[in-house]
């Protein structure tokens, strides 16, 4: 039995996430931070982990990629997981909702969402644990936000569904572990570098992809935390690490850089478009 180690109370959408990629078999593995998932990897408590590194709207997470640089365990996958915000409440509540709980990003998403109903906001220290914390103490006159998944852990009713105020929500998770995974018939690898602070190292860095006419997909620049004003740069790119021009554009990028780290290569998720088409033939279907 695969275990996957994620960050919140059961119910939170990073276990909604261990779902859709292990399947509803999985166990799960809650921890309270993000140093707690690699410490439960790397210490054989779980099999894999899984971070968040980015959401649609807000932004990277970089907490994740600083941890990623930081250990050596290696990207295993990509999920790509549509956030749909949820108004719950104890069974039988929900014609008194006057206030709503949950994580302060959580009510932010909803906001537009709370004025319309004059739902004056709450926040809670997590959207699953808000859930949680409801269902052990149910208050009359309030509900939460948080996932469908959470609703069916602590039996709580859903009173409306895809209440963010943005539908196109997206948060990407990397899967985490020992080793390196398969290799795929659809690969994208991401790496970390920093270029020595020399006029143009970053343009000769950057040009022994564009010269191999290898697709970049995402370009980040982070502090180096151990030296100030210096800057680590962390690469998503289209492919395997094994591909003979991917490989030659990382020996190249090894030969400019003051120094590179592989972060692994790993089957890379479904493209948003398809699912967002195979979403509105379901909807057709019904």
């Amino acid at each position: 039995m695969t275990t996957v180690a994620f960050q919140g109370e059961h119910g939170a959408y990073s276990e909604e996430a261990c779902r859709r990629h292990f399947g509803d078999a999985v166990t799960t593995l809650p921890c309270r931070t993000f140093e707690e998932i690699f410490a439960a990897v790397e210490g054989g408590q779980a099999d894999f982990g899984a971070v968040p590194v980015e959401n649609s709207t807000a932004g990277s997470i970089n907490k994740s990629y600083d941890l990623l640089l930081d250990h050596d365990l290696k990207v295993h996958g990509e999920i790509l997981l549509r956030v749909r915000h949820n108004l719950l409440t104890v069974p039988g509540n929900g014609a008194t909702i006057t206030q709503v709980r949950s994580h302060p990003q959580a009510l932010a998403q909803c906001e537009s969402y709370l004025n319309r109903r004059r739902l004056a906001a709450v926040p809670w220290y997590d959207t699953a644990g808000s859930a949680k914390d409801l269902a052990a103490a149910p208050v009359e006159g309030v509900a939460v936000i948080a996932s469908k998944l959470a609703a069916e852990v602590y039996g709580l009713e859903i009173i409306d569904e895809g209440i963010e105020d943005m539908p196109n929500n997206y948060t990407r998770f990397f899967v985490v572990g020992k080793g390196d995974p398969p290799r795929s018939e659809r690969s994208k690898t991401s790496l970390v570098f920093a270029v020595p602070n020399t006029p143009g190292s970053l343009y000769h860095a950057l040009g022994e992809f564009a010269t191999r006419q290898v697709n970049l997909t995402k370009l980040e620049s982070r502090p180096r935390r151990n030296r100030p004003w210096q800057y680590v740069f962390y690469v998503d790119l289209d492919g395997h690490w094994q591909d003979a021009h991917i490989s030659a554009a990382v020996v190249g990028l090894l030969n400019r850089a003051a120094f590179v780290k592989l972060l692994g290569s790993y089957p890379a998720a479904q493209p948003l478009e398809a699912e967002q088409s195979g979403s509105q033939a379901a909807l057709l279907q019904i």
